[in-house]
């Protein structure tokens, strides 16, 4: 995400690193506040105003079509066209920037994995290119990676300070998510609502799993191996990313395609920025930054013969427009 990079990129200098100690010192987030799009940027100005626009006609289309008012509530992680009309207004939109991760056009008779769908913008998009697709995500808002001794209830704590830099929620929204039922009722919010909605609404056959990272494996899956792997904005929220990345790569027996944040120079030596912080339940759920070097050398390391970047993923997160950057990555066999 690009508040991550941002901040991944401010942590690389002394001042910066005195800064976030004073800032967890006080007891506050450590992550920075949302900031307004800057009038400088005209994209990011759009942006926003795409995705108020969006919001409005997402809900008067709900309305005209009767759907229940539980989908007002959803989290739309991605933005995704629907028929009757319907586009969810998604924080992230990447329908104008797909060509840059580099997928085959035609995907026919093509095994695709999809780990951490989400709403489920790429899961959908690989069936409409012909291919048979196995959708992961996580089981339950318990299962996510957490920092070793953190509690449940710093857990929803940190979900309810984090929300509202993603997404804005009104005050009705804030109830829904943060009311009686705890995590299961984020998990059904965030990951199951909205990725459910739109595959009935797609009639889609894409097969749903749950399953944690480190725990994927053929048995889980019902399938010895894939074609193609994608992993996108997954790593960095895992305590353990190159376990994560190993047990993706398992499956994977032709290509695995990565895009996630991968802090710069790009010819800088091997490492991996731990951007956690220090006081408890203030993490993000975000740990780990590994650079290119790093990453190349690990793909390699669990049998990946090429290992290329193959574009960037530039747009801006919604509703705030904060502009974010990503490394698209495709390792092959």
């Amino acid at each position: 995400m690009g508040i991550v990079r941002r901040l991944g990129r401010a942590l690389v200098t002394p001042e910066g690193r005195h800064r976030l100690r004073r800032r967890l010192a006080s007891g506050k987030p450590w992550r920075p506040a949302p900031e307004p799009p800057p009038a400088s940027d005209p994209r990011a100005q759009q942006s926003v105003a795409d995705y108020h626009h969006l919001v409005t006609a997402f809900k008067s289309r709900v309305a005209a079509l009767g759907h229940t008012s539980e989908i007002e509530n959803f989290c739309w992680y991605h933005t995704i066209e629907l028929p009757g009309g319907l586009v969810t207004p998604g924080s992230y939109d990447y329908r104008t920037v797909l060509p840059n991760f580099g997928f085959p056009a035609d995907m026919s008779g093509m095994r695709v994995l999809d780990i951490g769908s989400a709403t489920g913008f790429f899961a959908f998009e690989f069936e409409r290119r012909g291919a048979m697709v196995t959708s992961v995500d996580v089981p339950s808002m318990a299962a996510w990676d957490v920092f070793p001794g953190e509690t449940p209830a710093q857990t929803l704590a940190k979900q309810e300070r984090g929300m509202p830099n993603h997404i804005a929620l009104t005050d009705t929204q804030r109830a829904a998510y943060f009311g009686e039922g705890g995590l299961d009722r984020i998990q059904h919010l965030i990951v199951d609502g909205p990725f459910t909605f739109c595959h009935r609404l797609l009639g889609s056959k894409v097969q749903r799993h749950y399953s944690r990272i480190y725990e994927l494996s053929p048995a889980v899956l019902s399938q010895d191996g894939y074609d193609l792997v994608f992993v996108g904005d997954v790593l960095l929220h895992t305590i353990n990313p190159l376990g994560a990345l190993a047990a993706a790569a398992a499956l994977c027996r032709g290509t695995l395609v990565i895009a996630q944040a991968l802090p710069g120079p790009d010819d800088a030596a091997p490492s991996m920025l731990y951007v956690g912080g220090e006081v408890p339940g203030y993490d993000d759920i975000t740990w780990w930054l590994p650079n290119l070097r790093c990453m190349e050398q690990m793909l390699r390391k669990l049998g990946f013969r090429e290992v290329r970047v193959t574009g960037r993923n530039i747009g801006y997160l919604r509703p705030g427009g904060v502009r974010y950057d990503r490394t698209i990555l495709h390792a092959t066999r």
